[in-house]
C-alpha cells in the first residue's frame, strides 16, 4: 500500500516511514528536502499519485501568529484537495490533545482550523490529538520562564515519548479511518510543576518553578485538565524517567 508522510523526515516523520516500510508498504517521505512543498503545492501532486493514505505531520516553518494560521489552511486545502482527487481512503492528521480548549494560542488557532478543514473535506479520516511529546519540555521551560525564575500555570500533564507516537500514528494509519478523534497519551500523569521540576534537576537547573494561577501556556490560559485525554486514549509504554535517564547519558557521551 502507498502510503504517503508529509513531514516524513522530521522526528515523528522518520520513526512512521520507518514503522510502517517494515511492515511492507510503500511509505513516502514527503518534505521540501525531498522536493515536495505543502504550501506552494510543488512535488505535491506527484508524491501523491496513487496514495492510498496520506499522513499530515506537517508544521509551519514560521511561528508568527499570522503565519501560523496561513500555514495550516494553505497546506489543509492543498493536501484535502488532492486527496479527494485521488480518493486517498484514508487521511491521518496529528494534532494536539486540548486544541479545542486552546483558541486563544495562534497555534491552536491554526490546528483549529486544520482540523476543521479535514472535518468537512469529504475525504475519509482520523485526526490524532496527542499530549505534549518529552521533547517538547525544553521549550515549555524556556516559554515560561526568564533568568531568575520559572512560572508556570496550575495544570495536570500526561506527556508521551516521540517513539510511542510514531508507534501510534503508523498503527492508527493501517486502521480504518476513525471519522473522528483518537487520542494517545504518555503512561504516567503528573502536575505540570513536578514535571518540570524533575526536568530541572536532571538537567542542573537550579532556578526556582512556582504556580501562578496567571501564567500563561504560549499565550493561553489553561484549566486543570486542558493538556490531557479526557476520556480514553492508547497510552505509551515509555515513562518520562526512563527518557530523562537516556537524554542524560546522551548528553554526556557527547559533552
Amino acid at each position: 500500500m502507498k502510503i504517503v508522510v508529509i513531514g516524513g523526515t522530521g522526528r515523528i516523520g522518520r520513526g512512521v516511514v520507518q514503522r510502517l516500510a517494515a511492515a511492507g508498504h510503500e511509505a513516502i517521505a514527503a518534505a521540501p528536502s525531498t522536493g515536495v512543498d505543502v504550501l506552494s503545492g510543488e512535488g505535491l501532486a506527484a508524491v501523491m499519485s496513487q496514495a492510498e493514505v496520506v499522513v499530515d505531520l506537517s508544521n509551519p516553518p514560521s511561528f508568527e501568529d499570522q503565519d501560523v494560521l496561513s500555514f495550516f489552511q494553505t497546506a489543509g486545502h492543498n493536501l484535502l484537495a488532492l486527496a479527494k482527487e485521488q480518493r486517498v481512503r484514508h487521511h491521518v492528521v496529528l494534532s494536539v490533545v486540548g486544541t479545542d480548549r486552546l483558541s486563544s494560542s495562534a497555534y491552536f488557532r491554526g490546528k483549529i482550523a486544520q482540523e476543521r478543514l479535514v472535518r468537512e473535506s469529504g475525504v475519509p479520516y482520523t485526526i490524532i490529538h496527542s499530549t505534549q511529546f518529552f521533547e517538547f519540555i525544553p521549550s515549555i521551560v524556556q516559554s515560561a520562564g526568564d533568568a531568575q525564575r520559572i512560572r508556570l500555570p496550575m495544570a495536570m500533564v500526561q506527556p508521551i515519548a516521540s517513539e510511542d507516537v510514531a508507534e501510534a500514528v503508523a498503527r492508527i494509519a493501517l486502521q480504518p479511518p476513525a471519522y473522528g478523534l483518537v487520542e494517545i497519551a504518555g503512561p504516567d500523569r503528573t502536575p505540570l510543576l513536578n514535571l518540570v521540576q524533575r526536568f530541572l534537576r536532571a538537567t542542573g537547573d537550579t532556578r526556582p518553578v512556582a504556580e501562578d494561577s496567571q501564567a500563561r501556556y504560549f499565550g493561553a490560559r489553561l484549566a486543570e485538565d486542558t493538556l490531557v485525554p479526557v476520556g480514553r486514549a492508547w497510552l505509551g509504554k515509555h515513562a518520562f524517567e526512563s527518557w530523562l535517564t537516556t537524554r542524560a547519558a546522551v548528553h554526556a557521551s557527547s559533552a
